[in-house]
């Protein structure tokens, strides 16, 4: 199991298939964004509770972040195809990425045990990333709460 990315470190590379992204944009690279914060939130999966809420206070807050010069993506092991469903069902204004075999998310240390149920599995531990212009990791919440967070992100963008 990977250790999440520390703050002040170069964040892993990117490179991940995108909701119906077309021509150059089929795909996201982190590295194509320098100049520009990002945001990036591991979640679970599309259409679940938490994750829906977590995704639509993102998209709600979408223009703010862009003000911030900010770029928010959501990862999770969801098809391009499902994600494009999540965000036509939400009307959701933000980047979704698919990372069906689990790389980037074994990169950045989210694959992590969970219980549910006194069931011990593998999974997504829902976790957030900051990543400043210059590609390093500006701030960090793992194991994350929805309520209020995409807000919480957003106050942390504006202190940079």
């Amino acid at each position: 199991m990977t250790a999440m990315p520390e703050v002040g470190k170069k964040a892993p590379a990117i490179t991940l298939p995108r909701d119906s992204g077309e021509g150059e944009n089929t795909k996201v690279q982190l590295s194509k964004l320098k100049g520009q914060n990002v945001v990036l939130y591991f979640y679970p999966k599309d259409m679940t509770p938490g994750c829906t809420t977590e995704s639509i206070d993102f998209s709600t807050l979408a223009k703010e972040f862009e003000a911030q010069n900010t770029v928010i993506i959501g990862i999770s092991k969801d098809s391009v195809e499902r994600h494009d469903k999540f965000i036509a069902k939400h009307d959701l204004n933000l980047i979704l990425a698919s990372d069906e075999d689990g790389a980037i998310i074994e990169k950045y240390g989210v694959w992590q045990e969970k219980k549910l149920y006194g069931k011990v599995y593998m999974g997504i531990v829902r976790s957030t990333f900051l990543i400043d212009e210059t590609g390093k990791v500006a701030a960090v919440w793992p194991k994350v709460r929805v309520k209020a967070h995409a807000q919480a992100v957003l106050d942390a963008v504006k202190s940079l």
